[in-house]
């Protein structure tokens, strides 16, 4: 295996490491000695991380780095925390979890730590499904590494990641939009016939090809559709806003007249 060296900057990892031995330390103390620290358990951190990794997500979206410094370091607490309640029950600690990662890492990536050349990044996600399913097992499948309560639109990009790891892909790109062209055809003709299960299977059918679509393109789906979301909230607010400064109630405006202050906001932006 290649020697792991360091970036030259031992004092900034002097510095971390020395942060992150007095977290430890703090979470110690809050476990022995703070009421609310010492009621927690696995599953009631688990909402609270949730949250914590739904803030950080959105301080990435705004871009904003002091809030994702932040957010992050609410991320490591709450690793800290589980880390301790594992070596309370005498299953896993700190160490364990930092081993364990950096064997995956070094075991993953053999075109850094080992012989193997790859051309590109898309070979080496390849490789890493492989190496996974041969780590895991023979029994293990492609899939059952996906979380089931995954938001489904996230969860739908990460099944298409993974069977591509291993090859159950498009050959080109390209070939994509014949399978959304498709969908939306059948989405239609299930409309004129109003049978509700059928739209619902359908709508789902084109949702999965769009997600395809999106990371054959490089585009993640969950951003792109928060990037609109934010863009209609804010829309919104200016048409909302821009009434009620005229003395008006938007249910008593017509969608002319709505679609014109509407479009006063997108020339705005």
């Amino acid at each position: 295996m290649k020697r792991l060296t360091t970036s030259g900057k031992s004092s900034d990892s002097e510095k971390a490491l020395a942060e992150f031995r007095k977290l430890l330390e703090i979470m110690d103390e809050l476990r022995e000695k703070c009421p609310w620290d010492r009621d927690q358990t696995l599953e009631s951190l688990r909402k609270l991380t949730i949250e914590e990794t739904y803030e950080l997500g959105d301080a990435i979206l705004r871009n904003d780095l002091i809030e994702i410094k932040k957010e992050l370091g609410d991320l490591m607490l709450h690793i800290v925390f589980y880390a301790r309640i594992g070596a309370e029950k005498g299953v896993f600690d700190m160490a364990g979890v930092l081993e364990s990662i950096n064997q995956k890492l070094i075991y993953r990536h053999p075109h850094v730590f080992g012989d193997v050349e790859v051309a590109d990044a898309r070979e080496v996600l390849e490789n890493w499904e492989t190496l996974k399913l041969k780590e895991k097992g023979r029994n293990h499948r492609v899939l059952e590494g996906v979380p089931t309560s995954m938001p489904a639109l996230v969860k739908a990009n990460r099944i298409q990641e993974k069977a591509s790891g291993v090859g159950f892909d498009w050959e080109r790109k390209e070939q994509v939009w014949e399978k959304v062209m498709e969908e939306i055809s059948e989405l239609a003709r299930e409309i004129q016939d109003i049978n509700p299960d059928r739209m619902e299977a359908e709508f789902g059918d084109l949702f999965f090809a769009l997600v395809n679509a999106s990371r054959l393109y490089g585009i993640d789906p969950e951003a792109a559709l928060e990037r609109t979301n934010i863009e209609f909230i804010r829309r919104f607010n200016f048409l909302e806003s821009h009434t009620l400064l005229k003395g008006r109630d938007l249910k008593g405006m017509t969608l002319g007249e709505m679609d014109e202050i509407w479009e006063e906001a997108k020339k705005k932006e």
